[in-house]
């Protein structure tokens, strides 16, 4: 069973689509995954820290900088797959997974996923405000909507613009987006030890397989996700281009 404690892993795969390799991508002469590890440790240091690898090239740098890796499998279909075959290792009873390519995550992020998973979901995940309406119209930006209240939570997450403003048609602007509850979500999560190890086991949703969203098996199986909102939007690399705007956001 595992000990009673809150760690972080970070999944990360070598071979990626739409931008190939981009862990090993050099931003000011560093990887991306070595930014990503540094952030870590230097924004939520209370928490031990595993980075899950698929491949030796992703393990040297890292662990010629101090961290932890885990060596995982290539043939993994998710982040989550990948997260419980590393936990059966690092035996943490609740996990935050930090992604790989999200070089500007924050402590107050991590610690609020800590908090809310110590509660009686057995998920948690983060949301910030949209602030402009061509953002919350652009589907690949994933949207959240949920009940306030004790643990804030999820009730559905969408491509499609939630809540959709049928007094307007959907043809909305910044205004309209700033003064409702417009949410982006993040792709920042935890979990209870016990739903990363089922979840490989979960029968996949209708509304996942619509939408190509994870996160609904757990919602279609029962299961609860907590939510809360965080001001601190930050920055996931997806494409050559946004390693070009993280650069630009390190300045110097």
């Amino acid at each position: 069973m595992p000990s009673d404690h809150t760690a972080i892993i970070v999944p990360c795969r070598l071979e990626s689509t739409r931008f190939p390799r981009k862990l090993l991508h050099r931003v000011k002469g560093k990887p991306l995954v070595l930014w990503v590890a540094e952030r870590i440790r230097a924004e939520a240091p209370e928490f031990p820290c595993w980075f899950a690898v698929d491949d030796a090239l992703l393990a040297a740098p890292l662990e010629a900088a101090g961290f932890r890796t885990v060596m995982t499998s290539v043939a993994h279909q998710s982040g989550t797959d990948r997260l419980a075959e590393a936990n059966r290792t690092v035996g943490a009873a609740r996990v935050i997974n930090v992604q790989a390519d999200e070089p500007l995550v924050t402590g107050a992020q991590i610690r609020r996923l800590a908090e809310l998973i110590a509660g009686p979901a057995a998920m948690a995940t983060l949301a910030t405000p949209f602030k402009r309406a061509e953002d919350f119209l652009n589907p690949n930006q994933v949207k959240v909507v949920f009940a306030p209240g004790a643990g804030w939570r999820s009730l559905y997450f969408s491509r499609s613009p939630m809540p959709y403003a049928r007094d307007l048609a959907g043809r909305v602007d910044d205004a309209w987006v700033a003064a409702n509850p417009c949410y982006k979500h993040l792709g920042l999560y935890a979990y209870k030890a016990e739903l990363i190890e089922k979840f490989a086991s979960l029968p996949p949703g209708r509304y996942e397989r619509i939408e190509k969203l994870e996160q609904l098996r757990v919602l279609e199986n029962g299961y609860e996700i907590a939510c809360d909102v965080t001001e601190d939007p930050g920055l996931g690399v997806d494409t050559p281009e946004d390693a070009v705007k993280f650069e630009a956001a390190l300045g110097g």
